[in-house]
Formats: C-alpha cells, sequence, structure tokens
C-alpha cells in the first residue's frame, strides 16, 4: 500500500535525512517518535508528495490525508464549507454526518472564529475523515492541546481510525500517544537522522 525508500534529503549542504525505509500495509499504524526539529514533519511531508526534492523512491496510495500541527481552517467559511471545499465530491449530508461523529452536529454554519480551540481541532479532524482516504498523516496534531482536551482528540482519533480502517502515519515526540492510537512505534535517530525499526 506504501513503500518508503528514501536515501537522501538535503536542504541547500544540510543533509536533514538519511536512510528511511518503510513499507506499510492496508490498515496499519506506525507513530514515529523523535525530538522536536529531527525531520519527522520533513519525512511527512515527503510521504505526502509536498516535497519532491529527494533522493529515494516513495510509492504512495492515491488518497492521502494530512492533519496538520493546527487546525488551518479557512477563517472566511463556515464548518460546511470548510469540509466541502477539500471534499469537492462530498455533499452536505455527509458533512453532517462528518460533524456530528466529532461532536459538532450543530455547528455545520458556525465559523471558525466562533469556535473554541477544541472544536477548532475536531473540525480538523472532521476534514481528514470525511472521505475515504487509503492514508492518513497526523503531523503532531496533539501539540499544545491541554491534557484534557489531547485525552479527546486522541481517543476521537482512535475512533475514527477504527471506524474508517484507515492507515495512519503519525509523528510525535510524546510517545504516550502510541498505545492510545493503537500504532506500532518507530524511532528516529542521529544527524542525518534515520528512521530506526524496533523488532
Amino acid at each position: 500500500m506504501l513503500e518508503i525508500d528514501l536515501l537522501n534529503k538535503t536542504f541547500g549542504k544540510q543533509q536533514i535525512l538519511g536512510s528511511c525505509q518503510l513499507k506499510l500495509q492496508s490498515g496499519e499504524r506506525v507513530s514515529i517518535l523523535g525530538p522536536s526539529g529531527i525531520g519527522k514533519s520533513t519525512l511527512l511531508r515527503i510521504v505526502a508528495g509536498l516535497d519532491t526534492n529527494y533522493d529515494g523512491n516513495v510509492n504512495r496510495p492515491e488518497r492521502i490525508a494530512f492533519m496538520f500541527q493546527g487546525p488551518n481552517l479557512l477563517e472566511w467559511r463556515n464548518c460546511y464549507q470548510n469540509l466541502l471545499i477539500f471534499h469537492p465530491n462530498a455533499n452536505k449530508e455527509q458533512a453532517q454526518a462528518a460533524l456530528h461523529q466529532v461532536g459538532l452536529g450543530d455547528k455545520g454554519m458556525h465559523y471558525p472564529r466562533q469556535l473554541s480551540l477544541g472544536q477548532q481541532r475536531r473540525l480538523a479532524l472532521a476534514r481528514t475523515f470525511l472521505s475515504k482516504t487509503d492514508l492518513v498523516l497526523l503531523d503532531e496534531p496533539f501539540t499544545s492541546l491541554d491534557p484534557k482536551l489531547k485525552a479527546e482528540m486522541l481517543a476521537l482519533t482512535r475512533s475514527l481510525l477504527d471506524r474508517s480502517g484507515t492507515s495512519m502515519i503519525h509523528v510525535t515526540h510524546d510517545a504516550t500517544e502510541v498505545d492510545t492510537l493503537g500504532s506500532k512505534a518507530l524511532e528516529m535517530h542521529g544527524n542525518p537522522a534515520e528512521l530506526q525499526h524496533n523488532e
């Protein structure tokens, strides 16, 4: 389903990533652990196809959803519009169902500024899971949340993954997130960073 064979990634003359190999089957979940700044987000952008300047090969599925650290919502669009503009093949009924499953069923006409931070994060999660996707990429979306909200978002994400059967790559520096999401932990080490498989 996904096969990564990355040999080298540089920014200018600085090598950021070295050898990173990973095979992910349908429905599998992987969490990549490592300190901030080691290159986890860079690897995720390569997997997503957002960064194509690297040495190696990535065979990725066609349908990929990406959830970033921030909600990245369009402030001038209401909740329905924030969902449908990124999923043009979906309809309002599907958008309503997506809002309902993240606890925002009555917020369709609200704008992001009318939502709390937790609700904005839930809207971003609904957007990620609205359409059928083969692979979800999570770039530390639970960072900076207070413990209660973080626990709620992790549980909700796990529930959506269980329901959809979607594969996942999640990057984090917090090992406690791994078990909650039901994923296998891999680690990035070194300079340049390499992906370590802990069998």
